[in-house]
């Protein structure tokens, strides 16, 4: 039985090795050769990052877009490839491969990209106090590899993209803990936000899932948590290429619990560094991870958000429910109307987030077959406008919100 975000029963201890391809990511590569198909980008390297909200490039879906999406996907897909999903094993919670052979030994030796850290990620959850004593190691790991920051360095590819591209990538939920943290489904507010006078007393605050930011600010006594791990590297490498002359972006993916926590660095990176370059997110099967106001506050920031969804994932319809803005809620009393804003004070009332691009496969009872990772590249690399089984990847693009709308 597949458990949410990516865990499975089967990640206690078995007898055999655990494989990636039990974590919803699996390893055929999108591209046959192992080399992605790619066409020059150039000067147009802006438009292709969503600068302007990729008007014209979802529908159809636009040749350069798909191969950049799928390149990025192969980003995700190589942060499950090399962690160590296996519980007996000594180095379990750890990237299997040094940083040096990563991308290569992960399937995708062709990117022009090198490895510049790697990412851990702490749970503030915690065993229950009757169940530490005994627990497996496995059981109570609180900090594990999340995934790596990578630069492009290889000048060809800087003149095919028309920028110097560095790469945040996140895998989806590992361990025991991670899942707990994804069971911490209600908001909590941003620390240090002060919302502005002129939106009124009734305005919310800005506000994210509880378990993901969790596991973006946690830290243990051995280890900086996940947002100070990324405010230093990234502050390195803006140090190091952003003022050599050529333009510099900054692209996160994921997938699944990797693409939450792909929004929240997009948005830490963009309130934390005045001098931060173009930054982009682009995700794979993600669930909801703020309310209303936090995504104003992106869009404030001009952070770009491409949340690639396949509307038979249950996960991206996840957690919460959606309420319009400025709308009135009808309450249990059908004489009575709750406003939208008090309703948002439960907890439960997120937004979706970003340009949505939209997949349709065949419909079917397998959960865990619509949130695959493979599955999301596959469904992607059909859109081409050429392809002949375009009309079985339907796909519409849409920046409204997707999700059960009250109101």
């Amino acid at each position: 039985m597949r458990l949410a975000f990516g865990v499975s029963r089967s990640s206690f201890p078995t007898r055999e090795p655990r494989r990636s391809t039990d974590f919803f990511a699996s390893t055929s590569t999108a591209f046959p050769s192992g080399r992605p198909t790619t066409v020059k980008i150039g000067k147009r390297w802006r438009e292709y990052q969503g600068a302007n909200n990729w008007d014209g490039l979802l529908d159809p879906l636009d040749d350069a877009l798909r191969s950049e999406i799928l390149r990025y996907g192969e980003f995700a897909r190589a942060a499950y490839t090399c962690f160590d999903f296996d519980p007996s094993s000594p180095t379990y919670g750890t990237c299997r491969f040094p940083k040096r052979s990563l991308l290569r030994r992960s399937g995708i030796p062709h990117t022009g990209y090198c490895i510049s850290r790697n990412l851990t990620a702490t749970s503030g959850a915690r065993l229950p106090g009757w169940a530490e004593p005994g627990a497996p190691a496995w059981l109570s790991r609180g900090t594990s590899w999340i995934g790596y920051v990578a630069v492009c360095q290889d000048e060809d590819e800087i003149e095919r993209l028309g920028r110097r591209d560095i790469v945040i990538s996140f895998r989806g939920t590992a361990t025991f803990l991670e899942w707990m943290e994804n069971l911490r489904a209600t908001l909590t507010h941003l620390p240090s936000v002060v919302v502005p006078a002129t939106l009124g007393s009734d305005a919310a605050e800005p506000m994210v899932e509880r378990g993901f930011w969790s596991l973006f600010t946690s830290s243990s006594s051995t280890r900086r948590s996940l947002r100070d791990q990324v405010r230093q590297e990234i502050r390195r490498l803006i140090n190091k290429y952003g003022t050599r002359g050529k333009p510099l972006s900054l692209t996160v993916t994921g997938h699944s619990l990797g693409a939450a926590l792909a929004v929240l660095t997009a948005h830490d990176i963009t309130t934390a560094f005045q001098d931060a370059p173009m930054v982009t997110v682009v995700s794979f099967g993600g669930p909801r991870v703020g309310n209303a106001s936090f995504r104003r506050r992106l869009e404030e920031r001009a952070t770009k958000v491409l949340r690639i969804v396949n509307t038979q994932d249950i996960i991206t319809k996840v957690p919460g429910f959606v309420v319009e803005e400025d709308r009135r809620v009808p309450a249990d009393d059908e004489n009575g109307w709750l406003p939208s804003w008090l309703l948002s004070k439960s907890g439960w009332v997120y937004a979706d987030i970003g340009r949505e691009l939209r997949l349709s496969g065949r419909r079917t009872a397998n959960v865990v077959a619509c949130h695959d990772l493979g599955v999301y590249l596959n469904l992607v690399n059909q859109l081409s406008a050429n392809c002949p089984l375009r009309s079985l990847a339907m796909r519409a693009a849409t920046s409204q919100n997707q999700g059960p709308i009250l109101g």
